[in-house]
């Protein structure tokens, strides 16, 4: 069976649990075929985040040129990227190039061992950003830096009038594990969340964006597809009791 190709734009991670090498172990294991293109070297473990290299612009688009040269892509993962600046313009420059493209940004603004990527974005800039995206997958705390409210719940509502939105509800302190996707126009599913043998992972924000991204390209709705990231990202949960979770495959 043929399988469709996804392209991760995302950090390089030399543990394996994060960045764009958990996204091409989910994009395998979700039976799709991964390409990636690095945005940014960095210095880190499971536990430990010592530094960054950003990847210049131009050699960001000339990995994904190459690609699309040979390869007929639909959906693209974006992670960790410089600057929203730099994100909105290579949103815009890859729909020039291929207008039918999907985005799904997972939006890295720091790490927990400390480090800040970014600072709050600017809204105009951000609500731009969003015009060009398919869906933001944004945890708690992003949610509360991506809006100007405070209340993550009622940010994510606000951003879906551009877009759709998946809150993850890892952070939540009241429905811990509780997802909600506002759809563009309005609407809202929640997904309920387990809170007895969940053992953290790092990485997990990835995997779930990528297991979106891996089952949008196999042709399921929105809605299917975020239930059944949702349940990949458990089982990588469960796999052990360390940080770097296990990928097996799936359907």
């Amino acid at each position: 069976m043929n399988r469709p190709y996804v392209l991760s734009i995302a950090g390089f991670d030399p543990s394996g649990g994060a960045g764009i090498l958990a996204d091409i172990k989910t994009f395998e294991a979700s039976r799709a075929y991964g390409l990636g293109v690095c945005s940014a070297i960095t210095f880190q473990n499971d536990v430990e985040f010592e530094g960054v290299r950003w990847i210049p612009y131009d050699e960001m688009l000339r990995q994904v040129k190459v690609l699309f040269k040979r390869f007929e892509v639909q959906f693209v993962k974006i992670g960790l990227i410089e600057s929203p600046e730099i994100l909105l313009r290579l949103l815009q420059e890859l729909k020039s190039l291929s207008p039918a493209l999907r985005f799904i940004w997972d939006p890295i603004l720091k790490v927990s061992a400390g480090y800040d990527f970014q600072t709050k974005p600017d809204m105009h800039l951000l609500q731009e950003i969003c015009s060009e995206l398919y869906l933001i997958t944004p945890n708690i705390p992003e949610a509360v830096e991506l809006g100007e409210s405070g209340a993550a719940e009622q940010n994510a509502s606000a951003l879906s009038q551009y877009c759709h939105v998946f809150l993850k509800g890892g952070h939540s302190e009241k429905k811990k594990g509780e997802d909600i996707l506002f759809l563009k126009g309005g609407k809202r599913i929640s997904f309920g969340g387990r809170t007895y043998d969940i053992k953290p992972k790092h990485g997990s924000g990835c995997i779930l964006s990528s297991a979106i991204a891996a089952r949008l390209a196999k042709g399921a709705e929105l809605d299917k597809a975020c239930l059944l990231a949702k349940d990949y990202t458990l089982e990588v949960l469960e796999s052990n009791d360390s940080l770097l979770g296990f990928h097996s495959l799936t359907v």
